[in-house]
């Protein structure tokens, strides 16, 4: 199990560095979005959320690269991988990669559910 986990912790994490660096960087060209997906990227950027969340995509993707802080960069990028399977699925109504990531990214969580084991107790104790 060990091998798998490394190799799905690896191509994710450089999915997410890569096209986080391509935000400021602009090394790949991207097809522009159909309406209403158009719409919705264009408020990102220009309210500079999408900046941010590149930001957090780059970060998480190199505790993922790196090794270290593996279940703390599965927790930051799974929200962000849910949300471009939503945009895919409610906006350009077609699959894309968050088909893919976010099974990838649950695959991760159970590669390290021991990390994540605390997070599913059902009566919880305080402190």
């Amino acid at each position: 199990m060990k091998w798998p986990v490394i190799a799905v912790r690896t191509f994710v994490g450089l999915i997410f560095v890569v096209f986080g660096l391509n935000m400021f960087l602009r090394f790949i060209d991207l097809p522009l979005p159909p309406e209403p997906a158009y719409t919705f990227i264009g408020l990102l950027i220009s309210s500079k959320y999408l900046y941010a969340v590149k930001a957090l995509e780059i970060i998480g993707g190199v505790m993922l690269l790196s090794g270290r802080l593996v279940p703390l960069g599965v927790t930051m990028l799974t929200p962000i991988g849910v949300n471009i399977l939503f945009y895919e699925v409610y906006l350009l109504n077609q699959p894309g990669p968050g088909h893919v990531l976010v099974p990838l990214l649950a695959f991760l969580v159970y590669g390290y559910r021991s990390h994540f084991a605390p997070v599913f107790a059902v009566n919880a104790k305080i402190g």
